[in-house]
């Protein structure tokens, strides 16, 4: 399935405070840089092909309908990919490295 580019405004963030991701309006992460921030990018496809790596996760189906937020005050982004029979919601966050060993949990 191809993906259409995406504007730099239909992207979320989510950062662990050490590092960060860029994520699309479709769920998808474009951008991620890890261990930290001044690392190099191991999904890069934000400044170039598919080929530059990213990390999908979606319906086989056509998405008829997307919604996203963050919940609350939180980094933590819920994006719901909704077709003709059925939907699917994706949550994305990055806990704070070590602080948070139960976050998980509370998430649920």
């Amino acid at each position: 399935m191809d993906k259409p580019l995406a504007k730099i405004e239909d992207y979320a963030f989510l950062s662990d405070t050490q590092t960060g991701a860029l994520v699309s309006r479709d769920g998808c992460v474009d951008w991620l840089c890890l261990p930290r921030f001044d690392s190099g990018a191991c999904f890069a496809s934000l400044l170039g092909t598919r080929d530059n790596g990213h990390w999908r996760f979606c319906p086989k189906e056509k998405v008829e309908k997307t919604r996203r937020r963050y919940r609350g005050n939180a980094l933590i982004l819920e994006t719901e990919l909704e077709t003709k029979n059925g939907a699917v919601r994706l949550i994305d966050f990055m806990p704070p490295r070590g602080e948070y060993p139960d976050l998980v949990r509370i998430v649920e």
